[in-house]
């Protein structure tokens, strides 16, 4: 790969950040046995020691307890627990209805769509232009059968921060479950369980230069919630599986590793980045909301050009980001997010997210500036858009 190509995609993937690498390497060379002191011999020990230090500290980020943490294989994982888990503790007991957004990650959405296929009722939220959902709305939704409420923290595309504090305190008036995918917010906006009511949350390494492959679940003590994944009785069995050691201490070297600096520089980045666009390029709209948004998120929308071709002539450019347009989605369906917002086709077609990580500079969102300018300019002429076609 050229060594000057520039990655915007980190809300994807993120690049493993060196220290967090060196963290692991013991766990997969030295202390590499089965993470339990049931065998009896040191080796097992040392991994155990290190499992449950890695999940004390990511608790405490969250401002939980050690024992209100689960390793998982990542959000979607999480995602599924949470739903799926709920579902077994209470559908038979309480109800079968749960509330989502339309705005969800796919685990989610998924996770409700294949309950709904069991039997259960999902009802989806619909979200005002920006992206958020209404609390007022999410009340009258709620019924006496409702078994949960699962709400994003932030948006994987448009960025948009919904308010979980209110949500939440609907929840906790109605007596429901609510459950949040922190995965794009987690360490990069404020998130305390003693001060948002919030049951379940998943959270993940790869959004935050930890490894991929590796998250977690937070679950709140007392929550009804059934093991979704059999096999043997790890985390507090409440998941079946040999444990990811080196997975779980290099997710917690990575939340060591951010700090709010960085999130503020992400921040400089993504506003530069957005000004410059607005101010510069003709006939371009923002996604989401402008200031209740992830400090790396910009999605912007350039009207009578189609995203995917955007994309492809930056990559070749040397930089890369991802689009909404259906052309890169193997449903074949625009942007689900835009969609919902927006219900506009063209607009989701055009759109293109942009996601900052450690690794960028200023310099960097000035370089792809420049160069969607002249990308966007090159597309318009030969385009079949006319500018009224939006």
């Amino acid at each position: 790969m050229n060594s000057k190509y520039i990655y915007l995609d980190n809300s994807s993937a993120t690049r493993l950040d060196e220290k967090v690498l060196e963290a692991m390497k013991p766990y997969f060379f030295d202390i590499y046995a089965v993470a339990t002191s049931d065998f009896g011999y040191s080796l097992g020990v040392e991994a155990r020691e290190a499992l449950e230090k890695s999940r004390e500290s990511i608790a405490s980020s969250l401002g939980a307890l050690p024992n209100e943490f689960i390793f998982t294989s990542g959000s979607a994982e999480s995602n599924n627990m949470a739903l799926k888990g709920v579902a077994l503790a209470l559908g038979n007991k309480k109800g079968k209805h749960i509330i989502v957004s339309k705005i969800e990650d796919f685990p989610v959405l998924n996770s409700a769509k294949s309950l709904e296929n069991q039997g259960f009722k999902v009802a989806y939220l619909d979200v005002d232009e920006y992206g958020l959902v209404d609390p007022d709305v999410l009340r009258d939704a709620i019924s006496d059968e409702t078994i949960l409420v699962s709400i994003q923290h932030a948006n994987q595309e448009i960025g948009t921060i919904q308010d979980i504090e209110a949500i939440g305190n609907v929840c906790k008036e109605k007596r429901v479950i609510f459950h949040t995918d922190a995965t794009h917010t987690f360490k990069r906006v404020p998130l305390d369980v003693n001060k948002v009511h919030v049951d379940l949350i998943s959270v993940s390494a790869h959004t935050i230069h930890g490894p991929n492959g590796v998250g977690g679940i937070y679950i709140r003590k007392g929550t009804p919630i059934r093991k979704w994944l059999d096999g043997g009785f790890q985390e507090f069995n409440m998941r079946g599986g040999v444990e990811n050691v080196p997975g779980a201490v290099g997710f917690a070297k990575s939340v060591e590793l951010v700090t709010d600096e960085e999130n503020k520089r992400f921040q400089e980045m993504r506003d530069h980045l957005i000004n410059r666009i607005l101010n510069e390029v003709p006939y371009v709209i923002l996604n989401g909301h402008k200031s209740k948004r992830t400090p790396q998120n910009a999605n912007i929308t350039f009207q009578h050009v189609e995203g995917e071709s955007i994309t492809l002539h930056l990559d070749m450019r040397g930089f890369a980001v991802s689009t909404g347009s259906s052309c890169f989605s193997r449903t074949l369906e625009a942007s689900h997010v835009i969609m919902a917002a927006n219900r506009d086709s063209e607009r989701a077609h055009g759109s293109i997210r942009f996601t900052f990580g450690r690794f960028n500079t200023i310099d960097d969102a000035h370089k792809v500036a420049e160069a969607i300018s002249n990308v966007v300019e090159n597309l318009r002429k030969i385009s079949p858009l006319g500018k009224n076609s939006i």
